[in-house]
């Protein structure tokens, strides 16, 4: 059994090389289960015994590059705490913003192709975000907990996991419309859209104005005092 599992797992890991490979070339439209079978030298019908469609292929690929990221590893070994959840929005939201900003084509690429499946059938978007989830949702739900026993936030009443899909959708609608090379909207004249949007999404979560001043910095303190004035105003 051990020997067929070694033998199993050699070859999906064969045909996951194969399909980097594909895509790199042509792109996600561009390839398909049959260049990728031929790329990896087996069957088609040997393929899809290991993944049952193009979308589960990219998928995996994306979960086992979001794996290799040792900084994203790093941030989800820490302990649950306030300061664990304010680096998982920020690094969200700088992933997102470097993407609407033309740094990274691949992911743009990526993110077109998550929206157009929402449009479509919806197979590639199910499958990237329960491996969203299997990967960050446990870290950002205890994290959550841990602040609101330290006074950081209010309690989340029923499914906490949705605050992170609310605030992983605002994100991603908001890179969205600064995506094309002409800008859908520019958000006025904020000069930082960065700061702007961790506060945004982490009042949302439940953090109060204290914890998002200590654990965002000085500049942040600063505007979040701000805004606690002209909200008691």
């Amino acid at each position: 059994m051990s020997s067929l599992r070694m033998t199993s797992d050699l070859r999906r890991q064969l045909i996951l090389g194969a399909a980097k490979r594909c895509f790199a070339r042509h792109g996600y439209t561009g390839t398909t289960t049959k260049s990728v079978a031929a790329a990896a030298a087996i069957s088609e019908a040997l393929l899809f015994k290991h993944f049952p469609s193009k979308a589960a292929l990219y998928a995996e690929i994306l979960s086992d590059e979001c794996e290799a990221d040792p900084a994203l590893m790093e941030l989800l070994e820490r302990e649950p705490s306030t300061a664990t959840l304010v680096e998982l929005i920020r690094g969200m939201v700088q992933h997102f913003l470097l993407i609407a900003d033309g740094l990274d084509q691949e992911e743009a690429q990526r993110l077109r192709l998550t929206v157009t499946s929402q449009l479509d059938d919806g197979e590639f978007g199910r499958l990237l975000y329960a491996k969203i989830e299997n990967l960050i949702g446990a870290i950002f739900v205890a994290s959550l907990e841990r602040a609101v026993t330290a006074g950081d936030a209010r309690p989340c009443g029923i499914e906490p996991l949705n605050l992170f899909w609310f605030a992983h959708h605002t994100v991603m609608t908001a890179a969205l419309a600064r995506l094309p090379a002409t800008p859908c909207l520019v958000y006025g004249k904020a000069n930082d859209l960065e700061r702007q949007l961790c506060e945004f999404l982490l009042r949302g979560i439940g953090l109060n104005d204290a914890a998002i001043a200590s654990h965002l910095g000085h500049d942040q303190a600063a505007c979040a005092g701000q805004t606690a004035i002209a909200e008691s105003a």
